[in-house]
């Protein structure tokens, strides 16, 4: 007995040492080694020939004046990638992939007038920002394989997804950062859309863009507006607010503007201001960037790291609207158009 309890003791504190120690070590750092588990998962199991298998896609590219072509899953990639942070939530993402694709979706079968000959979108804000990989390769760096495959991962995860209201593809409008709301179209657009309504954003304070502040002198101030302020401290009535707390429109000088009109002629970040004369300058204070309709990518980031999926943040922000195939949508449009 004496000598098989010596031999199990040497055992049993083996065993302590090669299974109980490593785990005790591991525990207090498992939730930082999950997340690098992650991303090396993500960047190993990313199918990207899955891409490919889409309708094609006609990119005017600006700086270059040719067109590109190339499968419709990839442009998305290309349009998530430039429009949306590569370090926000997969969810978020995810989000935005059916944002850009409901958009070009809508682009195909809407065309606009504004696009070159031959092609479906152009690659600036006039429609949306597309970058393709050589572009991101420079833009990344050595970031760019974790970076691409966990935008690739969110696009195929939504793949052929896209926005829809009542049938037909939405206006899948997006921005920055909120003010804490977001704002009725129609508050800023001539059209009012009845799934681009004002909803709460109480994400949009985390973001970092939600205070600015910008100072012009009163003379560029009054040469932008075409107004002349009086002598005294006083600068402009806010004579009414929008459903998103935004101004809607401002008196001065004797005129009166609309909040985008100041907005734009002043170059602000968005229509949520207030300001203040200091001597010969004016002091204008901003709350959130861009113009607030649709979904705030601050605000789906937000929702994603409590815990909201893809379809919570898209319904949040279009209401009424549903998830269907843009598949689905093309094919009407086509069999449409050769019945005419």
């Amino acid at each position: 007995m004496k000598h098989v309890k010596t031999v199990f003791l040497p055992l049993l504190a083996l065993f302590i040492i090669t299974f109980v120690v490593p785990t005790l070590v591991v525990l207090p750092f498992s939730g930082k080694e999950d997340r690098e588990q992650l991303k090396e998962d993500i960047v190993k199991t990313i199918p990207s020939e899955e891409l490919l298998d889409s309708v094609e896609v006609a990119v005017y590219r600006t700086k270059e004046e040719m067109i590109e072509k190339l499968p419709m899953e990839k442009y998305i990639v290309g349009v998530v990638s430039a429009e949306m942070p590569a370090n926000f939530e997969l969810e978020a993402l995810k989000a935005q992939a059916l944002a850009a694709r409901t958009y070009l979706v809508n682009q195909m079968m809407n065309p606009d007038a504004e696009v070159p000959e031959g092609a479906h979108v152009t690659d600036t804000i006039n429609h949306q920002v597309y970058k393709n990989e050589t572009e991101l390769r420079e833009q990344w760096g050595p970031d760019f394989q974790e970076n691409y495959s966990k935008i690739v991962k969110a696009v195929l995860e939504t793949k052929g997804q896209v926005l829809t209201y009542k049938n037909q593809p939405i206006t899948a409008a997006f921005f920055s950062t909120g003010n804490g709301f977001t704002e009725n179209s129609g508050a800023y657009w001539e059209n009012d859309f009845p799934y681009l309504k004002s909803v709460e954003s109480p994400w949009d304070t985390e973001s970092p863009k939600f205070n600015d502040q910008k100072i012009v002198s009163v003379s560029e101030f009054e040469q932008k507006l075409g107004v002349s302020l009086t002598n005294d401290d006083s600068v402009g009535t806010i004579i009414e607010k929008t459903p998103g707390k935004r101004v809607a429109s401002v008196s001065i000088g004797g005129k009166t503007f609309t909040g985008r009109q100041i907005r734009e002629k002043l170059e602000l970040r968005s229509t949520d201001f207030t300001w203040y004369r200091k001597n010969d300058q004016i002091v204008i204070n901003t709350k959130g960037y861009g113009h607030g309709v649709g979904m705030s990518q601050y605000g789906a980031n937000g929702m994603a790291e409590d815990g909201s999926t893809y379809q919570d943040i898209v319904k949040h922000y279009y209401q009424g609207i549903a998830i269907a195939k843009s598949e689905t949508l093309l094919t009407q449009k086509t069999t449409q158009t050769a019945q005419r």
